[in-house]
Order: structure tokens, then sequence, then C-alpha cells
């Protein structure tokens, strides 16, 4: 909402949304936007969710990323130092050197955003926003998280 109401703000995304809210608001329709708050069962928002996260998870979908405003590029140095400040502790692990990062060639895929991020199909993620009874791994040693998936489970690590 502060971004569209930012007149400073051009990026593309933000211009898409400002165009299709004036060819809206020539249709007589009436628009508000508020803020709601997330996982509490909402159904537009549960909607929005569970769509991102299949737009996140389908393989099939390509990504563009030929849309980058130039406000946003920065240098290396200033990005590893928003880097460190940021949370993101698990994906951290992986990429702890923002230089060396872009030095890797990886093939980014669902399964690999979920276990560098620990969100996802993810026992311990799921139970964590009550979508199952239990955090805890098929193999029943412990909860199932990354670090359980890639170094303890008995059933991947076999």
């Amino acid at each position: 909402m502060y971004s569209l109401k930012n007149n400073t703000n051009h990026t593309f995304l933000i211009e898409e949304i400002r165009k299709k809210l004036a060819e809206m608001g020539t249709t007589n329709r009436t628009i508000q936007f508020c803020w709601v708050k997330a996982h509490v069962g909402v159904q537009g928002n549960e909607l929005a969710d569970t769509l991102a996260k299949e737009a996140a998870t389908n393989a099939d979908l390509t990504e563009s990323y030929k849309k980058v405003p130039k406000s946003v590029v920065v240098s290396v140095e200033t990005w590893q130092w928003e880097w460190d400040l940021t949370r993101g502790e698990i994906t951290k692990e992986y990429f702890p050197v923002v230089a060396d990062r872009l030095n890797t060639s990886i093939n980014i895929t669902p399964n690999l955003t979920t276990i560098v991020t620990g969100q996802g199909n993810i026992r311990s993620y799921l139970h964590r926003f009550e979508r199952i009874d239990t955090p805890t791994c098929a193999c029943g040693s412990s909860d199932q998280t990354t670090d359980h998936m890639l170094y303890k489970c008995a059933l991947i690590n076999q």
C-alpha cells in the first residue's frame, strides 16, 4: 500500500498494479487496501498464500529477472553489508559471502529453495503453521528439519 502511494516508486510491479487500479476505477468499482495479518484464516489472504506457494513450487514456470529496476542494483560490498544485517540464518549457512554465491553456478529448483530457506514441504515448517499435526520425520527419530534431512535422517542418508 505504501509503495503504491509513494510517487517516487516506479518499479515494474508497482506500475503494473497502478495500471490495473486505473482500469478498475473506470468500471465504478470501489477499491480499498488494508493490512491483513497472515496465517490466521482470512480467505483472500489464504488464497494468495496458496497461489504464491503453487507458483514457487511449479518447476514448469520460468523465472524472469529482466525487470529489476536500476534503483535496487547495488555494489557487492553494499549487498554483503545488507546481507549481514538480515535474518535468514539457514540461508546464510549455505551462502555467507555474496561474492562467492555470485561466482557459483546453481540450478535453482523448488527443492533447493526449500532446503536453503527451511520453508516449504518440510514437516517442521508445515507444523509451525498448523498444516499438519506433527513435525516428526517419517524416520521417527526427530523433527523433520533441513539439517535433519541432510545429516541425520536414516531414510535419506542410507
